[in-house]
Formats: structure tokens, C-alpha cells, sequence
């Protein structure tokens, strides 16, 4: 038995520290907004779809990009990489009786600073054409920031009981890295989605990269888990040289581990399960 909760182009020419957007009109997806101040920053990205199991990735992003006051400096336009008629814009009424479409676009966002803790925020759906081309175009704002590392977020639907502590787990093709962070490599094999395809971009472009994933209890594939979000944020947050609150997190994590319990136990076949 299911427990059903409810649901609730090409690259620009920037090198080194550079980080100003350009003056001219802008080509290829790439779109900037504004210039941000960052020394050395980490990129921390999630994509919602099949890498993101109870929302559990882009929830952690989202928590770092909000806690942290990160500000959007530039997207990544989606004509060329979305299905529209897979993933639809959706229409908003703005006052009541303006129409606005929102597009399925990929937000950057930073915590503008000089010092230590620069971190960029990559927030968006999972492309679904021309995935090496939006790697290529993910790594041309790494570039431009300098960044020293990118940490791909994801979550998967696994074999656990949501009593027990959220496993994360996280691999690295840089032996150095995975040294240091503890980390082992990936023996993975079949159907990826963009979150390995990134992570193996950076490989290609030596630019230092982790795989950070959380296991989500296959029993509550529908529900947002806010305690998966928690175990990434954690996981996460010593690699950033900041401090992330997540109070609120854990708040919602009891909340979420309570829910689910009450209702395994309504079910005879699912509290066997679990147990």
C-alpha cells in the first residue's frame, strides 16, 4: 500500500573572476541581470522532476537560497530546452485581470560578498532537449564567477523507513575531494537524469564537483519531505563556510515523521512494512 499525503546556446565570453553581465543586447539562453560581488563561490543546484523524490532537493536549495538573502542575477531562458507541451508555462492573473505567463526557467541566485560564504543558488525544473548544451551553459556562470566547486543536490525514492535518520549519501570523480569530504565513488549504472549529466559536465570541465543525494521512503512517493530537505541542508552546509538556519526545517521534519506515522499505522499491511 501506497501512503498518500497529498501534494501539496551559446556561451558567453567571460573567464577568471569576471562576473559583469554584458551591455549588449544578450544572446544565447544565458540571461543576466545584474552583477554580483562574490569571491570564489560554491554553486549549489537542484532540479526539480526525477532527481528530486519528495522535493527534497530543490526544498534544500530554496532553504539556502532564502536563509542566506541570495538575490537572482540570471536565468537561463527555456525556449530551447523544454517540451512546452510537456512542461507548461502556467497563466497567473496579476490584480485580478492582468494575465502573466510564468516560464519554466532556471533562476541563479547569490549572497552578494566579498568574504568567505559566497554561494550561488541554481533553482530549476529538469530540461528536457539539448542537455549538453544547458551543461555548457550552467559552466560558462561557473566560469564567470570563478567558482571553486558545484554541488549537484538530488533525492530518490528508497527502501527506508521514515522513524530513521535520512541517509545522504555522495560521490565525487575527484579523488582529492573525495578524500576529504569522505566520499566514494558512484558504481551507478542505468537511466540518469541531469542531475548526473551536470555532475559529469564538471568532470569533463575540471571544475570540482560533488553528488549529494537523500533517500526518500518509497512508501510516501506523493508527499513533500521536509526531513530529506533537512539531511541535504546538513549535508550540504559544511562545504559552504556559512551558517544556514533550519529551525523551521526541523520543525517540519518532526511534523512530516508524526503524519507519516499516524498514517502507517491505519494501515495494517503498510505498519509490516515499515517495520
Amino acid at each position: 500500500m501506497t501512503v498518500a499525503l497529498g501534494h501539496r546556446g551559446s556561451p558567453l565570453p567571460f573567464t577568471g573572476m569576471q562576473t559583469e553581465p554584458p551591455s549588449s543586447p544578450q544572446r544565447g539562453p544565458l540571461r543576466w541581470s545584474r552583477t554580483p560581488r562574490l569571491h570564489r563561490p560554491i554553486i549549489v543546484a537542484a532540479f526539480e522532476g526525477w532527481n528530486d523524490a519528495g522535493d527534497a532537493a530543490s526544498t534544500a536549495v530554496r532553504h539556502i537560497r532564502d536563509r542566506l538573502h541570495a538575490r537572482p542575477f540570471a536565468e537561463i531562458d527555456p525556449e530551447e530546452f523544454f517540451d512546452f507541451t510537456s512542461t507548461r508555462p502556467i497563466v497567473e492573473l496579476v490584480d485580478g485581470h492582468t494575465r502573466r505567463i510564468t516560464w519554466p526557467t532556471t533562476e541563479l541566485a547569490a549572497n552578494d560578498g566579498d568574504g568567505v560564504g559566497s554561494v550561488v543558488t541554481l533553482i530549476g525544473h529538469e530540461p528536457q532537449l539539448k542537455w549538453r548544451t544547458f551543461c555548457e551553459t550552467v559552466l560558462t556562470v561557473a566560469r564567470a564567477v570563478d567558482a571553486r566547486m558545484v554541488v549537484v543536490l538530488g533525492a530518490l525514492l528508497a527502501e527506508v523507513a521514515h522513524t530513521r535518520p535520512t541517509e545522504v549519501f555522495g560521490s565525487s570523480y575527484d579523488e582529492q575531494l573525495s578524500a576529504e569530504l569522505d566520499l566514494e565513488p558512484s558504481n551507478y549504472e542505468g537511466p540518469t537524469g541531469i542531475v548526473g549529466v551536470l555532475h559529469a559536465a564538471c568532470v569533463d570541465a575540471g571544475i570540482p564537483s560533488i553528488s549529494l543525494w537523500a533517500s526518500v521512503p518509497s512508501y510516501v512517493p506523493g508527499a513533500p519531505s521536509p526531513k530529506a530537505a533537512l539531511a541535504l541542508v546538513r549535508r550540504t552546509m559544511p562545504l559552504l563556510d556559512v551558517v544556514v538556519p533550519v529551525t523551521d526545517l526541523e520543525i517540519a521534519a518532526a511534523a512530516y515523521e508524526r503524519q507519516v506515522s499516524r498514517l502507517v499505522s491505519e494501515d495494517d499491511d503498510t505498519a509490516n512494512y515499515v517495520a
